[in-house]
């Protein structure tokens, strides 16, 4: 039986141009490999599951090919690139500073430092985690860092740079890796689910896209985890029952009856989201959500920052038409103080559904308001 490979690692970048979303550090470090401009020192940081342990693998491999490409690839067929592909190459060394982070491993690293190549132009450290080594171990590192040997590059990995000391942030070269965005994840599983031969409906890639918060490596073990519960149809239905995610319906219907101040049918639809197991700050939050996308709706210029699916989108748009400016933005200041002092409810339910029933008389008040408006300016119009 052949053992299971999960997503994250079998469809790891291989190359600079498989990295997904980060196309900016992508280009600068190509550039700096083509135009012979490499830092002694690199620091890569920003949050989890964004490439940048394959970014520091990807730049180790390809300064050591011997016959790069003209796009500054790694050719994957030199000695170097066989060597560092079955994980037997002498010239790139990992360390994780989380639990090699004493002033001795250090020590033990700088010593390694002294020794060159014996294949290849330049011999790689990668340290993960670089913001746990002790205040010791980055000052016994400071001058290897400052004045490494030609050959000898190194590549820090964080997701804590605050952690770090000026003195080693002032002697690297760095770059700040950015969340993925939810399209760029989206296509990214459309991709592998077409590789994998699953059927997968892009409203539900859209909702696991949305629950990785801009980890790729998250987006991946969920969608391998969603595919283990469908099979090889994943469906939007699947998607937010496995990951207890409250369906887009329930916020439009929600909307609907504020916009119609139908209260019996908003409190059918709370009590039905709460027998479902939901909790009800994660109702209130989604709720908020949902408001803003439908003000986001109301300019076309704010479009580009609803990030949904297609049919979706198109849902936000009929029901941002039908919804009043002022009532999205009041029923906005409702949810927010609601949602603030969820927490010290002793009643968190009627709590809830107070919120609710002044969302409905906004919606009543506002239509009286634009109501006598309308006779006013008919009024004027008849003198």
């Amino acid at each position: 039986m052949e053992n299971f490979v999960v997503s994250a690692r079998k469809y790891r970048p291989v190359t600079f141009d498989t990295v997904v979303g980060q196309n900016s550090i992508t280009s600068t470090l190509k550039n700096a490999i083509k135009n012979n401009q490499l830092a002694q020192a690199f620091l890569f940081c920003g949050p989890r599951g964004v490439g940048k342990t394959t970014c520091a693998r990807i730049l180790a491999k390809t300064i050591n090919c011997e016959n790069r490409t003209e796009q500054m690839e790694a050719c994957d067929q030199c000695e170097s690139c066989t060597s560092f592909n079955n994980s037997a190459s002498f010239n790139i060394h990992e360390l994780d500073a989380a639990s090699n982070n004493s002033v001795d491993d250090i020590r033990n690293l700088v010593e390694q430092v002294r020794i060159p190549p014996q294949v290849g132009k330049y011999k790689v450290y990668i340290i993960d985690e670089v913001h746990m080594l002790s205040t010791a171990a980055f000052n016994a590192f400071l001058k290897t860092l400052e004045e490494p040997p030609a050959y000898a590059k190194f590549i820090l990995a964080t997701t804590e740079k605050h952690k770090i000391i000026p003195t080693i942030l002032s002697r690297c070269q760095i770059f700040d890796f950015k969340r993925i965005v939810i399209d760029d994840i989206a296509k990214h599983l459309e991709f592998i689910a077409k590789n994998e031969s699953i059927n997968a409906e892009a409203d539900g890639l859209h909702i696991i896209a949305q629950k990785a918060d801009g980890a790729l490596r998250d987006a991946l073990s969920i969608f391998d985890q969603i595919v283990s519960f469908s099979g090889s149809n994943v469906t939007y239905k699947n998607v937010i029952e496995n990951l207890n995610v409250l369906d887009y319906d329930y916020y439009f219907k929600i909307v609907d009856a504020i916009n119609n101040n139908d209260i019996s049918s908003i409190l059918l639809l709370l009590n039905e989201i709460i027998e479902n197991g939901f909790d009800g700050q994660h109702f209130i939050i989604g709720l908020g959500e949902h408001l803003r996308n439908l003000l986001v709706c109301k300019n076309p210029e704010t479009l580009a920052l609803l990030e949904v699916g297609d049919n979706i989108r198109e849902k936000y748009a009929q029901q941002a038409n039908q919804s009043e400016l002022r009532l999205i933005l009041n029923c906005l200041d409702v949810n927010n103080k609601c949602d603030i002092n969820y927490k010290s409810s002793n009643n968190k339910r009627l709590h809830l559904e107070l919120s609710l029933l002044q969302m409905c008389a906004l919606s009543k008040q506002i239509a009286a308001a634009s109501g006598r408006t309308q006779q006013t300016a008919e009024v004027k119009k008849k003198i």
